[in-house]
């Protein structure tokens, strides 16, 4: 007794387009050939859910089999194998519908001649804040694969060539005609390349690249920030059989700063003062990263949490003629292990002390009482 078309794809009989697509695509990854090599249950499996969703997709077919059953389509009904969807195309024109580029997109990636574009290569790079702030030109060593220079890239030895593949004629893809429907796979001589090498090159052994150590020169624009992505074109992995070359992708990362924290182009610095000079003013230097330094003034009677701002003393704006600014956040230290004179002193000017001196301090606790209503 033949399976329900339904069942076998896993959906209820109200299934529209969209979840009959979604279960065929799910199952037909699951089950392909390719990914189950020598597996005839698997196969087996997959030829019945390729034939299911040919037949649940059509209107016409779905229409046909809700009525009918099986016997819609066998000899004829609707015209029996004819009606299936059988032929040259078959089943490829479904995966071409339900994949698209997922099928084809191995055999993009190849050229004529069975030629192959190298892989990306990812390089991650820390630099100082001072470097991202002025740039630099940097050199860094990559290990990758480049064009092997005995045979330039052809994979066969010198004074041969690769000869196009007897399985696949130099397609790259093979279709086994089973029954109604056809099956297309990867060629298993060429393995897609779409030719063979009789004699292959003694130091790439056939590949047409080998592994080296290459220096590279990266330019770090001044103003650059953490995270920036640097892309290097043809500077990846070499292609197979002189096919093109990779790119490299540069990922940078700044590192943290012992002084300045970084919002954009701007730069924030939390410096301490003494309680002395925050109550009765002065001056203090702070170094830039410009290389030099800048004078910061604080009058008299300044709060913790208190900023001054350094124009253009920031960071440099991409690919522009602005500079951030610096940022100076006071922070008040409370003076320890204090003597015995100090604390008399300090004890002395608390007791001259009046809501003038502490008017924040004050205010908060006289507003606190009239708020909770204390006597």
């Amino acid at each position: 007794m033949k399976r329900d078309l339904y069942e076998t794809l896993g959906v209820a009989k109200t299934a529209d387009e969209k979840e009959l697509k979604s279960a065929f695509r799910k199952l037909a990854m699951k089950y392909h050939p390719d990914k189950n090599p020598g597996d005839a249950e698997a196969e087996k499996t997959f030829k019945e859910i390729s034939l299911a969703y040919e037949m649940l997709k059509d209107p016409q077919k779905r229409a046909a089999y809700d009525r009918y059953g099986h016997a819609a389509f066998e000899q004829g009904g609707m015209g029996g194998g004819a009606g299936m969807g059988g032929g040259a195309g078959g089943f490829s024109d479904i995966f071409e519908d339900i994949f698209g580029e997922m099928m084809g997109g191995g055999r993009r990636q190849r050229s004529s001649g069975g030629r192959e574009r190298g892989a990306d290569l990812r390089y991650n790079m820390e630099i100082l804040l001072e470097e991202a702030y002025a740039g630099k030109t940097a050199q860094i060593r990559v290990p990758t694969s480049i064009t092997c220079d005995v045979c330039t890239g052809s994979g066969a030895k010198p004074g041969t060539k690769p000869a196009t593949c007897a399985t696949c004629q130099g397609s790259g893809r093979v279709r086994a005609a089973q029954g109604f429907f056809s099956i297309e796979r990867t060629c298993p001589t060429c393995q897609g390349r779409g030719q063979t090498i009789a004699d292959p090159c003694v130091k790439c052994h056939g590949h047409g690249r080998v592994t080296e150590e290459r220096s590279l020169s990266v330019n770090i624009p001044a103003g650059i920030e953490d995270g920036t992505r640097i892309r290097l074109s043809g500077e990846g992995e070499a292609g197979l059989r002189g096919g093109p070359s990779g790119d490299l992708y540069i990922f940078l990362s700044v590192k943290p700063h012992e002084f300045y924290q970084r919002d954009g182009a701007d730069l924030y610095c939390s410096v301490p003062i003494s309680m002395t000079t925050a109550a009765l003013g002065g001056k203090f230097d702070v170094a830039t990263l410009d290389g030099t330094k800048s004078r910061v003034s604080v009058p008299e009677g300044t709060q913790a949490g208190k900023q001054f701002r350094l124009k253009g003393k920031g960071m440099p704006v991409l690919r522009s003629s602005q500079v951030g600014d610096l940022y100076i956040q006071i922070q008040i230290e409370t003076p320890q292990k204090l003597t015995k004179r100090q604390r008399e002193l300090l004890k002395e000017f608390e007791e001259l002390s009046s809501r003038e001196n502490n008017p924040e301090s004050a205010g908060f606790f006289s507003r606190m009482k009239d708020f909770f209503d204390i006597e």
